[in-house]
């Protein structure tokens, strides 16, 4: 994209799938990061810039920052899942500059012509096909092997030092975040790097006097009930010695949500394993709430990621607000970014 690089805030339009499919390889990626199925919705489409994917985290590896170059978030798009499986893991999805056309308030969207549907056609064909590859005779979603942004991040990005604070400040300068939130996260990081690069606290806040986790009490929550999750210390005696409850790690992400009161937003039942690129179905199904997202505001190491999963949640931490009506919740929007700037 010609001009300065793209900044919160800017109006850009998703280009018309001739223009996405020539800057693909035959892979369907574009240095090392997919354009996946999900995205073909978007093209053609105005959105707002959110946040440069300057520093986001590694949920592969190391559990530490990394940078994708000319890589952008838009609004809250998010990954449905339907070109992979019916993954319900929500995440947002990154977008190469090379994909978006910076506009102005008083630009015309270009009206389709007869060649966009075939464009469309083959951008779908590429991106489709290379989404999974079989690894079984049949092809049931259980027995392929996914290929998405989330399995390719680490590959489609380099790796960040934590105490190099030249990505800090990129978060504030880049426009990234405002002075506020920039000032009391650094503050924030300044305290804990130390103290684990001591010894001093492990990766996760909590743990527990358990070797195995205790026996699971749950509560059958439907999507819409109100439930209030636990303090700190009752969601400790849910948890072994490793801060862990039947699969689900309790880490400083859902610290802050601690005491409070949200709607059961969705129930997470199966997840493309990053590493292998298989779908899993949860032997342990997690409970995602309404408008409850990892910040970045609260990660060792991970400081300003940008890319707001929804905190995970076992019933044993959250108890049920009794006399309030269960509703549906439906086509809930998660946040793209916390408001506390």
């Amino acid at each position: 994209m010609a001009g300065r690089p793209l900044r919160r805030g800017d109006t850009v339009q998703v280009l018309s799938p001739a223009e996405i499919y020539a800057t693909l390889d035959d892979r369907g990626m574009l240095e090392g990061l997919p354009f996946m199925p999900e995205m073909l919705a978007f093209c053609g489409r105005r959105f707002v810039v959110n946040r440069r994917a300057s520093k986001i985290c590694d949920t592969m590896y190391t559990s530490r920052s990394r940078h994708m170059s000319e890589t952008v978030l838009l609004e809250d798009l998010r990954c449905d899942g339907s070109g992979h499986g019916g993954c319900q893991a929500e995440c947002r999805l990154f977008w190469k500059e090379a994909w978006l056309r910076r506009v102005g308030s008083n630009d015309r969207s270009r009206a389709p012509t007869v060649g966009d549907q075939a464009a469309a056609d083959a951008l779908a064909n590429v991106v489709t096909g290379n989404a999974s590859r079989q690894t079984s005779a049949d092809q049931q979603p259980m027995h392929l092997q996914y290929v998405c942004q989330a399995t390719e991040h680490f590959r489609a990005s380099v790796p960040l030092r934590t105490w190099d604070p030249r990505p800090y400040v990129r978060e504030y300068t880049s426009g990234n975040v405002g002075l506020w939130r920039f000032l009391t996260v650094v503050a924030r990081a300044l305290v804990q790097e130390p103290l684990r690069r001591l010894r001093f606290r492990g990766a996760f806040p909590l743990r527990g006097p358990h070797t195995e986790p205790p026996l699971r009490a749950p509560l059958g929550l439907r999507l819409g009930e109100l439930v209030r999750v636990k303090t700190r210390d009752q969601i400790a005696t849910t948890l072994t010695r490793d801060g862990v409850n039947h699969g689900v790690w309790f880490d400083d992400e859902n610290l802050p949500y601690c005491g409070g009161t949200y709607r059961v937003r969705a129930r997470i039942t199966r997840l493309i394993d990053e590493h292998s690129g298989q779908l899993k179905e949860l032997r342990n199904d997690w409970v995602a709430l309404e408008n409850v997202v990892c910040s970045g505001e609260h990660s060792l190491g991970r400081w300003f990621c940008p890319r707001a999963f929804p905190v995970q949640w076992t019933e044993e931490w959250l108890e049920r607000v009794e006399g309030q009506p269960a509703a549906t919740v439906a086509n809930v929007s998660l946040p793209g970014d916390s408001a506390r700037e």
